[in-house]
C-alpha cells in the first residue's frame, strides 16, 4: 500500500538453526535508522501498551505504579513472615512447656507413680502433682494423659533432644521477629526460591543502543528521508481510506465520478506534521501525515482508490470506526462532537504531546459518537438528524466548550426509541443540502436501497439547543426509520460500501416530503472535493 517509504526488498532467512531472521534492504539515500522507526510505528514489530494496575490496599482500590506495587507486595510478605513466625514460636513454646514437664516427671518417676496411686481421683492427682513437683496445670494434665510405656530411658533421650531443638527454633524465630535485617533476609531467600522454581529466562535481548518506543518515536527529519515539510491536504473517504495530497492546492470536484471519490473529512496539514482521527468510541488518535500514501494531483479531482485503509494506522476495538479528521493546531476553533443519545460537546484544542491517543468525551454506557467536525468558527451551525426524521440546527456558540474529561450537554431531545443518525456542522453563508435515506428497521443492513430525499438545508428553521427539531422526511409504505442522513455543502455525493458512485435525485422543495427510490444501496454521503466549510 506504499505507506512505508525507502524499503527496496525483504529477504527471509528464517530457519531452524538461526530462528527468525529478516533482512530488509534500504533504497539509496534513505537512513536505515529512520526507516526502522517507521517499521516500529506502522507494524507489530514493536508495540507499546499501557497497564492500569488497580489493587486493593488496606481495603481501598488504588492505581499503583511499578515501584508502589513492589512496595505493597513486600510489605505483605513482611507481614506474612512476621505473623507466621509468631504463630510457629507460640506453638513451639507450648510444646517445650509440655516436654519440660515430662522431663521433670522422669527425674523421679517412682514418686510420680506413688502420688498418682495414692490420690482419690484424677483431679486430686493433678493438684498433688502441681504441688509436689511445681508443675503447671497443663503440664500436670499432660503427665496424667501420657502412657507409662512412654516414660522410659529411650523416651527421655528423645525428649531432651526435642527440647534442645525447640529452644533453637524459638531462638531463631525470636531473632526474625526482633531483628528487621533478619526478617528481610528471610523474605529475600523465599523470593529467590520462588524465582528458582518458577522463573523463566528473558526471551528478548535488550540492546544498549535501542531506539525509543515505536509508538512515540519522533518522525525522521526532512533531510534523511528526503521529504520536505510542504503543506498538503489529508483526506478520509466514506469507505474508510486515508491519503494525503502532494500540495495544498484547492481540491476540485472534476466533471465525472470515480470510485472512492466521496470524501467525508478533510484537514490541512504538512507532510511531516500530525493530524488527529476521531473514533466512535470518543477517542482521538494521533496520525503522522508522512505515513499516509500520497495521491497525485489530477484535473478530475482526487480519488482515494490508491489510499490505505484507516485500520492500518489506527488500532480499533470491535465495533469502533473512524468518523472524521481534525487538526492538532492549538489555535484551532475546537472540535464538535455529537453522540447517538443526542449529547453535544465542544472540545478545547488541548492535545497532550506525550500521548498517542486520548479520550475527548466521556460517554455513558451504551452511547457512541456518531459525528465529529473541526469547527472553522463558533458561528457555524450544528446539525442533528434523528432516526425518526427530526432535524435540529442551532449555533455552535450556544454550546459551552469543555475539557477532554467533560461529558457534553443536551443537544437534541429524542423521542422514545429514537437515536441520532447524523451530526455535522454547516456554514450559514454557504449553500447546504440535506440528504436523508429512509427504510425499514426490520430489514437486514445492506439489503435495501431505501428512498432518498435531497432538500435545501435553508428550508429548515433553526431552533434552540435541547429541543426536538422539525420533521425532515415523510415515510412511505414499509418505512419507519432513517437509515442514513447527511447535511453539508452542496452539491452532495453518494457512494456504496465498495466506493462505487451512486446517483442522487434532484432537490425536493417539500421540507417534509417523502423520498424517491435510490439508484443503489447508499453507504456514505459527502460533499464534492474542495475547500471544506469546516476544514
Amino acid at each position: 500500500s506504499k505507506k512505508l517509504q525507502g524499503i527496496l526488498d525483504v529477504e527471509d532467512y528464517t530457519d531452524r538453526a538461526s530462528g527468525m531472521r529478516l533482512v530488509i534492504e534500504i533504497k539509496s539515500g534513505f537512513v536505515p535508522e529512520a526507516v526502522l522507526e517507521q517499521l516500529y510505528r506502522l507494524t507489530p514489530l514493536e508495540t507499546t501498551f499501557g497497564i492500569n494496575n488497580v489493587a486493593l490496599v488496606d481495603g481501598q482500590p488504588r492505581t499503583l505504579g511499578l515501584k508502589q506495587l513492589l512496595e505493597v507486595y513486600l510489605a505483605h510478605r513482611f507481614e506474612v513472615v512476621r505473623r507466621r513466625s509468631q504463630y510457629r514460636r507460640a506453638r513451639r513454646q507450648e510444646r517445650l512447656h509440655l516436654v519440660e514437664g515430662l522431663l521433670v516427671a522422669l527425674l523421679d518417676i517412682d514418686e510420680v507413680i506413688q502420688v498418682i496411686r495414692s490420690s482419690d481421683d484424677a483431679a486430686a492427682a493433678k493438684q498433688r502433682l502441681m504441688a509436689v513437683f511445681d508443675l503447671s496445670e497443663v503440664q500436670a494434665q499432660y503427665i496424667l494423659d501420657t502412657p507409662l510405656r512412654r516414660l522410659t530411658r529411650y523416651d527421655r533421650l528423645q525428649l531432651e533432644s526435642e527440647a534442645d531443638t525447640l529452644r533453637a527454633d524459638i531462638a531463631a524465630l525470636t531473632e526474625v521477629l526482633d531483628n528487621e535485617t533478619r526478617l528481610k533476609q528471610v523474605v529475600s531467600d523465599e523470593l529467590a526460591a520462588v524465582t528458582a522454581a518458577h522463573g523463566t529466562p528473558r526471551r528478548t535481548v535488550l540492546l544498549e543502543s535501542a531506539a525509543a518506543a515505536g509508538d512515540v518515536a519522533a518522525r525522521p527529519a526532512a533531510a534523511p528521508m528526503e521529504v520536505s515539510d510542504d503543506p498538503c491536504w489529508v483526506l478520509l473517504s466514506s469507505t474508510g481510506l486515508l491519503a494525503r495530497t502532494a500540495t495544498d492546492e484547492p481540491l476540485t470536484a472534476g466533471e465525472g465520478r470515480a470510485s472512492h471519490d466521496v470524501v467525508v473529512s478533510t484537514v490541512t496539514a504538512t507532510a511531516r506534521g500530525e493530524v488527529g482521527a476521531v473514533t466512535s468510541a470518543g477517542r482521538l488518535v494521533r496520525l503522522g501525515v508522512l505515513d499516509l500514501p500520497a495521491i497525485p494531483t489530477t484535473a478530475a479531482g482526487p480519488t482515494l482508490s490508491g489510499a490505505a485503509p484507516v485500520s492500518e494506522y489506527v488500532a480499533l476495538e470491535r465495533g469502533e470506526r473512524v468518523l472524521a479528521l481534525t487538526t492538532l493546531d492549538a489555535d484551532a476553533a475546537g472540535l464538535a462532537l455529537g453522540t447517538r443519545r443526542g449529547v453535544v460537546k465542544r472540545v478545547h484544542a488541548d492535545h497532550p504531546a506525550s500521548k498517542q491517543s486520548w479520550e475527548v468525551i466521556r460517554l455513558e454506557p451504551g452511547d457512541e459518537v456518531v459525528g465529529a467536525v473541526q469547527l472553522a468558527d463558533p458561528e457555524q451551525h450544528l446539525v442533528f438528524v434523528t432516526s425518526d426524521a427530526q432535524l435540529l440546527r442551532f449555533p455552535a456558540s450556544s454550546v459551552r466548550p469543555q475539557g477532554r474529561s467533560g461529558g457534553g450537554m443536551a443537544g437534541v431531545r429524542l423521542s422514545p426509541g429514537a437515536g441520532v443518525v447524523h451530526f455535522g456542522a454547516v456554514d450559514p453563508g454557504v449553500p447546504a443540502v440535506l440528504v436523508t435515506v429512509a427504510g425499514s428497521s426490520a430489514a437486514l443492513p445492506g439489503t435495501q436501497t431505501g428512498s432518498v430525499k435531497v432538500t435545501t438545508l435553508s428550508a429548515y428553521p433553526g431552533k434552540g439547543r435541547g429541543t426536538g427539531g422539525v420533521r425532515c422526511h415523510r415515510w412511505l409504505r414499509g418505512e419507519d426509520t432513517l437509515l442514513l442522513a447527511w447535511a453539508g455543502p452542496a452539491p452532495a455525493r453518494a457512494a456504496a460500501a465498495t466506493g462505487v458512485p451512486v446517483a442522487l435525485p434532484a432537490s425536493d422543495t417539500k421540507r417534509d416530503g417523502s423520498g424517491v427510490p435510490a439508484a443503489g444501496i447508499i453507504d456514505g454521503v459527502g460533499p464534492p472535493p474542495g475547500p471544506p466549510a469546516a476544514g
